[in-house]
């Protein structure tokens, strides 16, 4: 047990943490893609586009016809046929000829360029195109290539569209039913148990006895299980009794690929977490403290490849620890290719003076303001309370990352700061 108590640097932490084999795989249909991970990466199989299209609404032209259309009388051609969207010109455009085209069109044969139909009038007729056997003015010139897309200029056969470990946000859809796919191979969803230790532990729908306390913590660490791509388990509560929560977390290890509970992760005689985990199979307890704040006294371990995370019972802290070190954790059991484990969202300054430990590393709840005497910089202030108090997170806009090797920040300094979603 001694062993356990000694705090780890959070980059040691971390680099545990995400040290853990991805699940297995499935195939899902497009419909049902978004938010899941890729397994291996995606080529263009085709140019996209695959012909010339027009890109506005106009006619089809041979550039050599209008190249003096900017005169005081333009250039008069035939319309010899229209192509509207969804279909193909079968002729050819010769000398002096155009063809009415609608936007995406396929450009006919012989014509190299799209004049838009602003910049035409007719000569027969009247409104804004005239159709077949008609003629029409065109007021200006477009050179060669002028409002066509050309094959693969937006993308080219062989190029590499989407990365293996992707997480497929809504527009990669597009570009998967573009080309055709429609059956995605992904990989699972992790199964992640969440549960609640602690005999003042009561659930949310019960009127708490003299010295409980609602369950907030199963649920939202549930909630943020979900958000990291996962599929939440509630697992219950479960009171300080060492074999009850000894088996309650060897079934929920069993049955899910993996395990977070709140509670009773420190070191005082009701802290029953780490000595529970202590009998998990192999290679059980990785460590039990990371020199942080908040969130010192999170216990990590293993049971063959399955994670668990015993977590601080604090909301604040809980919460926390989970973005900082759980979420990529469980991004990456997930399959998805993770290369940084604290994005930053956008940069902030500090609104005063911050000090801590060197060694330490700190996560600031931050409430964002633009301040217009300042440039229109964004300042970040640093709200009070400690990991007991819900109201800082519920008030904050974001976190502010102080790394350790750090003891202080002047009033002004800037910080990396990860929002809340």
């Amino acid at each position: 047990m001694a062993d356990w108590l000694k705090l780890i640097p959070a980059d040691q932490a971390r680099s545990m943490l995400l040290d853990v084999p991805q699940v297995g795989v499935e195939t899902v249909t497009l419909r049902e893609a978004v938010g899941r991970v890729l397994v291996a990466p995606l080529f263009a199989p085709h140019d996209l586009p695959p012909a010339r299209l027009s890109a506005m609404d106009g006619y089809a032209v041979r550039s050599d016809d209008i190249a003096r259309a900017s005169g005081p009388d333009g250039e008069v051609l035939a319309v010899i046929g229209a192509v509207p969207a969804g279909s193909v010109f079968t002729g050819q455009v010769g000398g002096g000829q155009a063809v009415s085209i609608a936007t995406g069109a396929v450009v006919p044969d012989g014509a190299d360029a799209v004049v838009m139909v602003e910049f035409t009038t007719p000569v027969d007729g009247a409104g804004a195109y005239v159709g077949p056997g008609a003629r029409v003015r065109v007021k200006k010139v477009f050179p060669a290539g002028a409002n066509i897309v050309q094959p693969g200029e937006d993308l080219r056969a062989g190029d590499a569209i989407l990365p293996a470990g992707r997480r497929l946000r809504p527009g990669d859809l597009a570009a998967l039913a573009s080309f055709g796919i429609v059956d995605v191979t992904v990989f699972r969803r992790p199964r992640i148990a969440v549960l609640a230790t602690g005999s003042e532990i009561c659930p949310p729908h019960q009127t708490p006895l003299p010295g409980q306390v609602r369950d907030s913590n199963q649920y939202v660490l549930a909630a943020q299980v979900e958000a990291a791509g996962a599929i939440a388990i509630l697992g219950g509560i479960v009171a300080d009794d060492s074999d009850l929560l000894r088996a309650t977390v060897l079934r929920l290890v069993d049955e899910n690929d993996g395990l977070v509970l709140s509670g009773g992760s420190s070191v005082g005689p009701k802290d029953l977490t780490a000595g529970v985990l202590g009998a998990l199979p192999s290679p059980g307890v990785m460590f039990h403290g990371i020199d942080i704040r908040p969130g010192k006294p999170t216990v990590f371990a293993r049971a063959g490849n399955r994670p668990v995370v015993g977590m601080p019972g604090y909301p604040t802290s809980s919460m926390v620890v989970f973005e900082a070190f759980v979420r990529p954790m469980l991004e990456r059991l997930g399959g998805e290719n993770v290369t940084d484990t604290w994005p930053t969202m956008l940069r902030a300054r500090l609104s005063r003076a911050y000090g801590k430990p060197t060694s330490r590393e700190d996560f600031l709840r931050v409430r964002l303001s633009v301040r217009a005497d300042r440039d229109g910089e964004v300042w970040a202030d640093v709200l009070p309370g400690g990991s007991a108090a819900i109201s800082n997170v519920i008030l904050a806009d974001g976190l502010a990352r102080v790394p350790a090797g750090i003891d202080h920040l002047d009033e002004g300094a800037p910080v990396g700061v990860r929002l809340f979603l």
